[in-house]
């Protein structure tokens, strides 16, 4: 079994409080929950506005097919919301 996860982290700028950025958060972690069939949470900067910290994480038999998944679910996340820019990620398989 081969275990991946990619920690995300993402400038949200025209932000201005809370709840407008829970909206970015929920939306953008359903629809990579949806449609790339991983987990995801908000795993940092909880408080902070313009910013968010996403962890995915991804089971499979492949180590290739993990990193695959993970890299085309943050290539998605990049192209889905012109309100939400990826600034850093980074992905660890094992």
């Amino acid at each position: 079994m081969i275990i991946g996860t990619a920690t995300i982290e993402l400038r949200l700028p025209g932000n201005g409080s809370l709840k407008g950025k829970r909206s970015v958060v929920k939306s953008l972690l359903a629809r990579l929950r949806r449609e790339f069939n991983v987990s995801a949470a908000e795993v940092g900067a909880n408080d902070v506005w313009q910013r968010a910290v996403i962890g995915l994480a991804c089971v499979s038999n492949s180590s290739e097919q993990v990193h695959s998944v993970l890299m085309h679910a943050i290539r998605a996340m990049e192209n889905w919301r012109l309100d939400a820019e990826v600034v850093d990620y980074h992905i660890e398989v094992w």
